[in-house]
């Protein structure tokens, strides 16, 4: 038993020895393992991570195109449906266009009227002119009567009393020339300087026309650029009114990103500098590439409505964050689309500090310009046209337009 007792006294050391080996080696090892992690950080940081900034607080942003009446009129059609895809100069809602039918005939009748008295303008004036040559031949004539009644008066040829009817129809005659003369200067000065067709009162009328013929074409709202119905906010039979908001389009083929960045990582961004992006939508298994465009004129504070004010004495120190503007890749978009206001995650790399924070040119084209209302007035010069040609004589001759 004794023998017994001791070689399982000896086993029971051996065994609690072993363990204290081992637990003996798991703090050295933990401790290396962490000097090593520590170590290969360390690197990883002095490589490649010193020169990433990156947050999680970015969103998809885009134009939103929030399309409002010009002319106030009852809706008779809506030709488009939420989350529908449109195009560039498709129609989209349609009003009741009878006012603007009848205010386009009275402004072709004003017109058509307009160009006769114009006409009547140059026919009085030619008129003016004969009258003129009248006069003046009436006024040659009163004055060889007189010269002759003068000669004859010594003689006693003629009486005084002729002499004196040759003088006042001189005097006459004279003053009929004059007053011609005044009729065909005020004819002349309504009619200076430009044809008929050209004259002053001719142009008024056809821009009354005009603005008649657009009123009739924006009965009908047209899409300014193509992309999808965000919103819609009418439904036929009702009032539209100039202003009031109608329908919302979104171009989400030309969206970017506002990524968040705090104070503190701004210090080495610089415009140009290239970005990679995941959308939570794809996962990390769809990245985008896309580069800084610029920098937010202040914070989001900044620009509130209600300004924070820190003069008080309770005062803690928040750190701001100031929006960056990334552009993206359109043919990544076009394999991946992304919606408005969906997260993102953003990757800026910031080795290359050559750009600037601030600059006074324009680090990418950011002008918007559409031609869908350019055919609004297609069609009313050969209106106005057929109107004159109809209403002015020789009107194809002297249209200087």
């Amino acid at each position: 038993m004794t023998e017994q007792n001791a070689a399982a006294g000896g086993t029971a050391q051996n065994l609690d020895g072993g363990q204290r080996t081992k637990s003996g080696l798991i703090l050295p090892i933990a401790i290396l393992a962490t000097v090593l992690a520590a170590i290969a950080w360390g690197f990883y940081w002095f490589l490649v991570g010193r020169w990433h900034v990156t947050t999680e607080d970015a969103y998809v942003q885009g134009d939103m195109i929030n399309l409002a009446p010009q002319e106030a009129g009852t809706v008779t059609a809506v030709d488009v449906a939420l989350t529908q895809y449109v195009r560039r100069g498709e129609v989209l809602v349609r009003l009741d266009d009878q006012d603007a039918e009848i205010g386009l005939a009275a402004a072709e009748a004003d017109l058509a009227q307009t160009a006769r008295s114009v006409a009547a303008l140059y026919q009085t004036a030619q008129a003016d002119a004969a009258g003129v040559a009248v006069r003046r031949a009436e006024l040659a004539r009163a004055r060889s009567d007189l010269g002759r009644a003068r000669r004859l008066a010594p003689s006693h040829a003629v009486s005084k009393q002729t002499l004196e009817h040759a003088e006042i129809a001189v005097a006459q005659a004279r003053a009929a020339l004059q007053r011609a003369q005044h009729q065909l200067d005020a004819a002349r000065i309504a009619t200076h300087g430009a044809t008929a067709a050209d004259h002053p009162r001719v142009k008024r009328a056809e821009a009354n026309l005009r603005s008649a013929w657009l009123a009739l074409a924006r009965t009908r709202i047209l899409a300014p650029a193509s992309g999808y119905v965000a919103q819609k906010d009418i439904a036929v039979g009702e009032q539209a009114s100039p202003g009031s908001p109608l329908l919302a389009i979104a171009p989400l083929n030309d969206v970017y990103v506002d990524a968040n960045f705090k104070e503190t990582q701004l210090a080495e961004m610089r415009i140009g500098q290239p970005a990679a992006l995941t959308a939570d939508l794809y996962g990390s298994k769809v990245t985008y590439h896309g580069k800084v465009l610029g920098f937010s004129s202040g914070t989001g504070a900044a620009f509130s409505v209600l300004p924070p004010q820190n003069a008080s004495g309770n005062w803690i120190k928040i750190i701001q964050r100031l929006p960056v503007r990334i552009g993206l890749d359109p043919r990544e978009l076009r394999n991946h689309p992304l919606l408005l206001g969906l997260s993102m995650r953003v990757n800026v790399l910031i080795r290359d500090r050559a750009g600037r924070m601030l600059s006074e040119r324009p680090s990418f084209d950011g002008s918007r310009r559409t031609d869908a209302y350019a055919t609004q007035a297609r069609g009313v010069n050969a209106l106005i046209d057929a109107i004159l040609y109809r209403n002015l004589p020789a009107a194809g001759a002297t249209r200087g337009r």
